[in-house]
This record gives structure tokens, sequence and C-alpha cells, in this order.
């Protein structure tokens, strides 16, 4: 099987996670597939000071998000897996129905039909009874969910400290090789090295 991996920028607020990830996955091997919706292409316009063009440029291969005739819309083309970054709760609730009404949610529909890893960054807070069962809907289907949740025991030090580390996380489950954020017990030297002072008042 060919190293291809699907991303997909939806709407959610949040999308340098995805832009990031773009960038940290240049130099890992792998043939990068990229749907960005009309709402994630106004959220980089709105968000980040990357232009819409600078984004699709970090993909080998780029879609329209309405074009449902695409590769990726075929079990027989052959991904590793898709990441979805961030993950609106409307992206969420058509997959958890199989609602394929556009490329992104047809993709990740076909990837989890084939058996192969889907990753959602889930980007709400606070979330309701709907939202819960909807990534309850679309785990027993065989998606991760992995919202945005940074830990602090590695004492991050900038936001994208803080954005690296959910994609390392993401990199973790998808076996990828990176040095994105110090692991528990490697941080430990760090931390001691790099103490806050902290002044009462």
């Amino acid at each position: 099987m060919k190293k291809r991996l699907v991303i997909g920028i939806s709407g959610a607020s949040g999308v340098i996670y995805g832009v990031r990830m773009l960038e940290h996955l240049r130099n890992t091997g792998k043939e990068i597939h990229l749907i960005i919706s009309e709402a994630g292409k106004k959220n980089i316009e709105i968000e980040t000071g990357y232009s819409v063009a600078d984004v699709l440029a970090l993909a080998h291969h780029t879609y329209d998000n309405q074009d449902v005739g695409a590769a990726l819309a075929s079990g027989s083309f052959l991904t590793e897996a898709m990441v979805v970054i961030p993950c609106t709760v409307k992206t969420l609730s058509g997959i958890a129905n199989s609602y394929t009404t556009n490329l992104m949610v047809r993709a990740a529909d076909v990837t989890l039909k084939e058996g192969r890893k889907l990753v959602l960054v889930v980007r709400e807070t606070p979330l309701h009874r709907g939202h819960l069962r909807l990534m309850t809907m679309a785990a027993e289907m065989g998606a991760h969910i992995l919202p945005p949740v940074p830990s602090f025991y590695h004492r991050p030090r900038t936001i994208d400290d803080i954005i690296s580390q959910t994609v390392g996380k993401i990199f973790d489950y998808l076996g990828i090789e990176h040095n994105l954020f110090a692991r528990w017990g490697e941080h430990i030297h760090e931390s001691r090295s790099h103490r806050h002072v902290v002044t009462q008042v």
C-alpha cells in the first residue's frame, strides 16, 4: 500500500492544528491528500497568517470538497489513514450518521468501511449530550476521537508547543516517529533545568 494520508481541514476554530500537521508531515515520506471545506478556507484567512494557497501547497494532492467523484471517494483508492483536523460537529455528525454529502465526509466514511485509521480532532466546547452521542457513535464505528486537549507536564512555552503536542499524539496513533514534545519521564530533566519562578501576590 502506498504511504498515503488524507487530511481534512473543516471549519472549526483551530485550523492552525491542520496547518501545523501538514508542515510536520512534509518530512515523513507520506503522500499527502488534502481536502479543505469552504468554512475551513475562511478560517485559514481569519485565524492565521497563511493564505489558502499557502496551505494547499503543503499537500501533494488537493481536492474540491464538493467533488464526490474524486479518487478519495472510493475504497479502491488505497490510503493508510485519514485525519480531520480540526473537526466540526457538523462534520462529526455527517461521519457518525454516514451522511456523505461532501468529499470530506465520504472519504472518512470510506476510511471506516475499509477498516483504516480515522482520527477526528473534534473542536467544540462545552459539549452537550448530542455532541457526546455523536462522538460515541463515531468511536463505535472505529474512529479515534482526539480532541485538542493540551497537557502541561512538558512545560509548553508557546502556542506552537501546545499545538505540536496534539499533532504528536496523532502521529503516535498513526505510528509516525517524531520529536514534537517531551514524553512523560523525558520531561523531568528538562523541567528541572527550566524551573519557573512564581511570585506570590
